[in-house]
């Protein structure tokens, strides 16, 4: 086998993953994903590969490939599903700072007539390829902020002593309003009906474990098509036994002070934000100049947890701020 025979092929059969490049600078490596953009500039291709933990760049020369994949990749369509082999070369202008000189393409999946192409859809349409949609990098962004903020909010409640209570989805009482249930028959037993709380799971459990909250899917059957009335959302609900309101107040000031889900939103690039959605940026610096101008919520929740520290010696600190959280029996009625 000649030299040149042995370079063209990735060192390891395993691929690897577009955030990885860096590892393997230089190498030959192994890619699976799906195509992002494609264009075409005479002798040379241009593919933008996404895989799920990022997007890079392979640009395929028709002098340096064979003609196969050079047919290969001219024939590509918006999202089919390939796997290349190519060069890691270290690229500054690149905005993953790498990006692959192709030597081999392997069509897996084709997609000859995806319905979401890189222009403007209707609403309507959009959802009704919802399971496609999803592929567009606005929609990614807004899966990751929602995983990171589901993370936040759990890191919060474990590090503060609450248990996760998982309540039952498919109850047979009425939590709120009655005229916003979805029932359904539970076989021969009578009507069952979708959670709109889990709070009347949550008091029993607290009686238990004493700090306890649930975060789950809540139904509301309230027909309406604006965005702020939802007949399916996740509601985080906490419950704590022998909590007063002046310490339901802690707990809300230690949420709002010292969370990571405002560390994570500040630690963002303006350009990640602006991918989220275009009018973030600006909504961030009107917030950030309503601070300035005031700031009377987060000032007063400081100031109300300096004066519980300082009459109250028995406080437990919240762990990601000042602020104190006690502990007193609350009176019953």
């Amino acid at each position: 086998m000649s030299h040149e025979d042995t370079t063209s092929k990735p060192a390891s059969a395993d691929s690897v993953d577009v955030r990885d490049l860096s590892l393997h600078t230089g190498e030959t490596v192994r890619l699976r994903g799906w195509v992002r953009k494609h264009r075409s500039s005479g002798k040379i291709l241009f593919v933008i590969l996404r895989d799920g933990t990022g997007e890079v760049q392979v640009v395929f020369a028709k002098d340096e490939v064979d003609e196969t994949s050079w047919e290969t990749a001219e024939a590509l369509a918006h999202e089919a599903s390939i796997e290349i082999d190519g060069v890691v070369r270290e690229d500054t202008r690149a905005p993953s700072g790498y990006e692959i000189t192709g030597r081999r393409v392997e069509l897996i999946g084709p997609s000859p007539e995806f319905p979401i192409q890189p222009k403007e859809h209707g609403t309507d349409f959009l959802l009704q390829n919802r399971h496609l949609w999803l592929r567009s990098p606005r929609q990614a962004a807004i899966m990751r902020v929602r995983d990171e903020v589901v993370r936040a909010i759990r890191d919060f409640f474990h590090e503060q002593g609450f248990v996760l209570v998982d309540t039952p989805i498919l109850t047979g009482a009425i939590g709120e309003s009655a005229g916003t249930l979805f029932e359904t028959e539970y076989f021969d037993l009578g009507k069952a009906y979708l959670a709109q709380t889990g709070q009347l799971y949550l008091e029993a459990a607290a009686a238990v474990l004493g700090k306890v909250y649930c975060f789950g899917p809540t139904f509301r059957a309230e027909k309406s098509k604006t965005r702020r009335h939802l007949a399916e959302f996740w509601m985080v609900e906490p419950e704590v036994a022998w909590l007063d309101s002046e310490g339901n107040m802690g707990l809300h000031a230690c949420w709002s002070t010292g969370g990571r889900i405002s560390r994570f939103w500040r630690g963002r690039s303006r350009t990640w934000r602006r991918s989220v959605h275009p009018s973030t940026e600006s909504a961030t610096r009107r917030r950030s100049s309503i601070s300035r101008r005031g700031g009377a919520r987060l000032s007063g929740a400081r100031t109300w947890a300096r004066k519980t520290r300082r009459r109250s010696p028995r406080g437990a600190r919240c762990p990601s701020s000042s602020t104190i959280i006690r502990s007193v029996p609350r009176r019953s009625t």
